[in-house]
């Protein structure tokens, strides 16, 4: 039987609403030490190398930690087996055959939203362009941080989630690309807060998602943060865990006050609610 959740803000979502925490799916990977998260559509795994040990991922080099820490993530539609190689201090080389599992995802309806929105305007379309390849270069900025790993990500706000990763978006109608973040409604002015230590790569208001800040937290894994009233940080900035970033707007694309939260392992979008730690 399928049923409907109402939300706020003439969002209806069908199917379902569930919180998922991190842990540790029960697969071997061997020539680690330890590795947490889930090997399937959206998630993170996280894993800890021996002293010396490197590792690739269907033959390109993973980003190695100053603790041994590598991550690495799979995109919402990833379907094919990957092939992880560790090669320990000693030269031996430990192969591990990854195929993220399938996931159901829902379908979200959204009305009420601008029409420009929608079908830009032609006089928009250099903007939006811009916009894209300016949180392409955001996105590409890499650290060896991993405090991410250590401490596993914080929930940035909370509130009521009205949107979930993967479902399919038709707004005012009209079929759109899926959502790959989560939306947390809350009042207009709610602090909102740093998941986990990083750089902030971008702090811009952008044409879809308004006030938009975007944290490199190491190893290629960021957060975007979207729709913002206001923005306390600036680019360059150092920010930890648990500090105020910005509020909490209706900013670009939005119906009402809330805030988008995506989680980015390079150009792959993964699912926050899978990777975050803390509970809602």
């Amino acid at each position: 039987m399928r049923y409907y959740y109402k939300t706020l803000f003439g969002v209806l979502i069908s199917g379902v609403l569930c919180l998922h925490t991190a842990q540790a799916d029960s697969v071997p990977i061997a020539g680690t030490t330890a590795h947490n998260g889930h090997i399937t559509q959206g998630g993170l795994l996280t894993l800890t190398l021996s002293k010396g040990a490197s590792a690739t991922l269907d033959e390109t080099p993973l980003m190695i930690s100053a603790h041994g820490h590598i991550a690495f993530g799979f995109h919402r539609d990833d379907e094919a087996t990957q092939h992880l190689i560790i090669t320990t201090s000693d030269g031996t080389r430990h192969h591990t055959a990854l195929t993220p599992s399938a996931r159901r995802y829902k379908t979200q309806s959204i009305t009420g939203l601008a029409g420009k929105y929608v079908t830009p305007p032609q006089e928009t379309l250099a903007r939006i362009a811009a916009d894209r390849e300016a949180v392409i270069v955001a996105r590409s900025h890499q650290t060896v941080q991993d405090d991410f790993i250590t401490g596993g990500f914080d929930w940035p706000l909370r509130g009521t989630i009205t949107g979930i990763y993967g479902s399919q978006r038709i707004l005012n109608g009209k079929p759109r690309a899926p959502h790959y973040g989560i939306d947390i409604a809350a009042p207009k002015g709610t602090p909102v807060t740093a998941p986990a230590d990083g750089i902030i790569t971008m702090a811009h208001d952008l044409y879809y998602t308004g006030g938009t800040i975007i944290i490199d937290h190491g190893l290629m894994v960021s957060s975007t943060l979207l729709h913002l009233e206001t923005m306390a940080v600036k680019e360059g900035d150092k920010v930890t865990r648990g500090m105020v970033i910005g509020t909490v707007g209706s900013t670009g694309r939005s119906t009402g006050p809330h805030l988008d939260w995506r989680i980015n392992w390079g150009t792959k979008r993964l699912d926050p609610q899978l990777a975050v730690t803390s509970p809602h």
